[in-house]
This record gives structure tokens, C-alpha cells and sequence, in this order.
């Protein structure tokens, strides 16, 4: 299988399988796979513990790490591998750097984001899957991570509504939205078979569903 597209970012909400996908489809088109580190994020577990002392701790350093790992990863250039697949956009920083700090946070955080976003590549596709914020509940909770468990489905509405809002400000990219609430493309190569198909045709810049 290969995809149309040198660069393509597979995004989403919390919980709602970029990861998954994004690792399945690199690995059938023999694309590089890019998969944020946020594991290692010493500052996640205590942000979900205490959302407003370690909100602004927590978006600086996922900037800081997001901009040094596609600077290195998309700088590269690989002849056996000229595709890449990430499993999230740098513009997610402002998406959840908006939900979770206060105004005067905020606006100092969008300073410096601009000042190194346009020092980045664009991807050619920004897919964005969308699930029903009652089976992201779900998802997340199957999936088990301890410090995940204590996430609101407010917050996940939050984190939602910022990536409709940005996803609509953004010019000259295709964006693909992608409803997968009745799609398990994890466990059933049906489905699989059904996203990737509709993400190989070919888009013209704007939002398309």
C-alpha cells in the first residue's frame, strides 16, 4: 500500500486512536513513523493531579520537546523511507496550551509559538478522527494508564471544540475529518481497510468530512 502524501499527520483527541493508526499505516506503506513522546513527560501525571499549578509547567515543556523532535525528525531525509507519519501536528501545543492556561498564560505561550511554528514543515494531510467524547471515556479508561483515569469528560469536550476551532482557522492545508465512533480499525481490517482508503484519495486544500 502506499498514501499520496510525502507528509501526513494522523490527530485526534485524547484516547482516540492516531497512535494506533498512524504505527499500522507507516508500517504498510514503509513510511517513517514520528510518535510524540509524552510518556516521558515527567510533568503529565502531576498536571492531571493538579491541573492549574502544573498547567503552564506542562505546555512549555511539551513545546520545547515537540519542536526539537520535528526539527530532528523532518530535517532528516531517508532514500528507503521519503514518507513520514506522525501521530500529532505542533499546532497541537496552541490546541491544548488554549484549554488549559489562564489569559495571561496564554498569550505569552502564543508568542513564543509562532515565533518557531514557521520553522516547520507542513504536513500534506492533517487527518483528524473524531470519536464521541463518551467512547473516548471508554477508550482511555481500557487502555489503563493510572495518571489518565481522572480525565473529564469536560475536559475532553474542552480539548474538542479547540481542535474544531483551530482546524477551521487553518488555510492552504487538507484537512480530513474522519468520524470513527462506529469503526474499530484496531481489532477489524475492515475497517482499517475503510480509513485508509479514504485517506489515499486525493484532497484539495480545505476541510473536507
Amino acid at each position: 500500500m502506499k498514501t499520496l502524501y510525502d507528509f501526513m499527520v494522523i490527530e485526534g483527541n485524547i484516547g482516540a486512536g492516531k497512535t494506533t493508526l498512524a504505527t499500522r499505516m507507516a508500517a504498510d506503506t514503509n513510511a517513517r513513523l514520528i510518535l510524540e513522546r509524552f510518556a516521558d513527560n515527567p510533568f503529565l501525571p502531576m498536571f492531571y493531579e493538579n491541573r492549574e499549578k502544573y498547567a503552564f509547567t506542562l505546555e512549555m515543556s511539551f513545546l520545547a520537546e515537540r519542536f526539537q523532535q520535528l526539527k530532528n525528525e523532518l530535517s532528516l531525509k531517508d532514500l528507503f523511507q521519503p514518507g513520514i507519519i506522525s501521530d500529532y501536528y505542533f499546532l497541537k501545543s496552541l490546541i491544548f496550551a488554549k484549554a488549559n492556561l489562564n489569559t495571561a498564560e496564554y498569550d505569552l505561550y502564543t508568542r513564543l509559538f509562532h515565533i518557531i511554528n514557521d520553522s516547520l514543515p507542513k504536513p500534506d494531510l492533517f487527518v483528524y478522527l473524531y470519536q464521541d467524547v463518551e467512547r473516548l471515556l471508554e477508550n482511555i479508561k481500557k487502555r489503563g494508564r493510572p495518571y489518565e483515569q481522572n480525565i473529564s469528560a469536560e475536559y475532553l469536550n474542552e480539548i474538542q471544540s479547540s481542535y474544531f476551532e483551530f482546524l477551521k482557522q487553518l488555510r492552504d492545508q487538507r484537512i480530513l475529518i474522519i468520524d470513527v465512533n462506529q469503526l474499530d480499525f484496531a481489532q477489524t481490517e475492515e475497517h482499517y481497510t475503510q480509513i485508509t482508503q479514504i485517506i489515499n484519495k486525493p484532497y484539495n486544500a480545505g476541510i473536507t468530512r
